[in-house]
């Protein structure tokens, strides 16, 4: 069964490809840049990026790690975790408004404190713990992964975590059950152009069915070589579009 990821872009565009790594790979071939992911080994075949590890997937394993009984010493670790986490997370969010090179500025200024006392106490703590513990799985994946949760301060482009990808994705996947079987992989990669199509009218502030409409009225016009330059026309962030399928 194709399994599916979602690309997002700061443009606005979503695009469904594949999971597999050589997939990853031939779709980003050419690309150069930051990709942000979560640690998914696969990802390691795609060439000429700097990855962008999503904090959101480290938080989770701290998550993971809490016992049910909060007021216990068990919770004590876990918490500690998930509040650093939060902490610089909300730095991402109090600079979100900012150009991209003041934001970079601004949140290496901020996050470069709390980011220090983070990593001594994943450091002081990881070896206190049972390795194979979850709060032992969650210092384990923070230490490992280490380089590309960092990235994410060397560009004001970049985010802390791959949330837009993965929040356009959750329709897609509470609703599976109902298109498990696509008749091919054909008809997979036909569902993901959809999907991506949808998820990136979304994205831009339009309205998913007049702007397919408009692409099955609009795109069925142009010959072969006006195509190209017609597609560029067609993209949701064009203010004719936009003033056509607006929500």
């Amino acid at each position: 069964m194709l399994q599916a990821v979602t690309l997002h872009a700061p443009s606005g565009s979503l695009i469904t490809v594949p999971v597999a790594g050589a997939h990853a790979s031939e779709f980003l071939e050419g690309f150069h840049g930051y990709l942000h992911t979560d640690a998914y080994a696969g990802y390691e075949k795609v060439k000429d990026v700097t990855r962008c590890l999503c904090w959101s997937h480290s938080q989770r394993y701290f998550h993971d790690a809490l016992p049910k009984d909060l007021k216990s010493t068990e919770a004590t670790l876990p918490l500690e975790g998930i509040r650093f986490c939060n902490r610089l997370i909300k730095i991402e969010e109090l600079c979100r408004d900012l150009s991209p090179e003041d934001r970079r500025i601004k949140s290496l200024e901020l996050a470069t404190p709390v980011l220090e006392a983070y990593w001594a106490w994943v450091e002081k703590n990881a070896d206190k713990v049972l390795p194979k513990s979850k709060i032992g799985k969650a210092f384990q994946y923070t230490r490992n992964q280490r380089e590309g949760l960092m990235n994410y301060l060397e560009d004001g482009h970049c985010e802390i975590s791959n949330n837009i990808a993965g929040n356009s994705i959750r329709p897609f996947t509470v609703g599976r059950r109902n298109w498990m079987f696509s008749g091919s992989p054909k008809g997979a990669f036909a569902s993901a152009i959809v999907y991506s199509l949808v998820e990136t009218s979304k994205a831009n502030g339009l309205n998913p069915y007049k702007y397919l409409n408009l692409l099955l009225d609009v795109l069925p016009r142009y010959s072969v070589e006006e195509r190209s330059e017609g597609i560029e026309q067609l993209l949701p962030w064009n203010p004719q579009v936009r003033k056509e399928c607006s929500t």
